[in-house]
């Protein structure tokens, strides 16, 4: 794994927590702020992709302002591994029930989701949660529910009957924050699928 090279969205959010967790797993980080750093002039930069939680609106326009939702849509729907966290799930998702005025998503992932499904910062928790990979100790923040997906979605996780786990072939999209209890299970599997995968091509059409 010590040779893939993770690029995460750092426009706004929890970086730093991805950062740590993935060079805990001997991957390398890439911060992501201009399409520069993510596309070159000969293709990929990155092998996988990190999208961390935030807020989703203020994300979804400053990846309008500096260039990078065209060059990033493009390349997770090329097949960049990608792993989209609270915020990050909402960005990946086809459509947003309650969107911000304005807001857009990158419709790469075939689910419908509704923002802050779980109540406000003051009904955060941290829990156990049993997922098809194996169980987790996770964090939930304002967090986002999947309320329907498409036929190609599996559902990975669910919380009471809510869906808040869900993998497209190699996009991974959840409601909560592993990064925030160390829990590496979901990091690590995105670093197996982006080592397992023949690499990126090295152009974004």
């Amino acid at each position: 794994m010590s040779a893939v090279t993770v690029g995460v969205l750092a426009l706004q959010g929890g970086v730093r927590e991805h950062v740590r967790l993935l060079e805990e797993l001997d991957a390398r980080t890439v911060p992501l702020r201009t399409p520069s750093d993510l596309v070159g002039p000969d293709g990929l930069r990155v092998d996988a992709l990190v999208l961390p939680g935030g807020e989703s609106s203020t994300i979804d326009r400053l990846l309008r302002i500096f260039g990078l939702f065209e060059p990033l849509r493009d390349a997770v729907a090329g097949g960049l591994p990608t792993l989209g966290t609270c915020a990050g799930l909402i960005l990946l998702a086809r459509e947003v029930l309650d969107p911000a005025p304005g807001q857009q998503s990158l419709g790469v992932l075939d689910v419908t989701v509704r923002r802050n499904a779980f109540g406000s910062q003051v009904d955060s928790a941290e829990l156990d949660l049993d997922t098809v990979d194996g169980p987790v100790n996770v964090a939930f923040i304002r967090a986002p529910q999947v309320v329907s997906v498409g036929p190609g979605v599996d559902v990975l996780a669910r919380r009471d009957q809510a869906i808040v786990g869900v993998r497209q072939g190699a996009i991974t999209g959840i409601a909560f924050h592993p990064e925030l209890t160390g829990e590496p299970l979901f990091h690590r599997r995105l670093l197996e699928t982006a080592t397992a995968s023949t690499p990126p091509a090295r152009s974004v059409a």
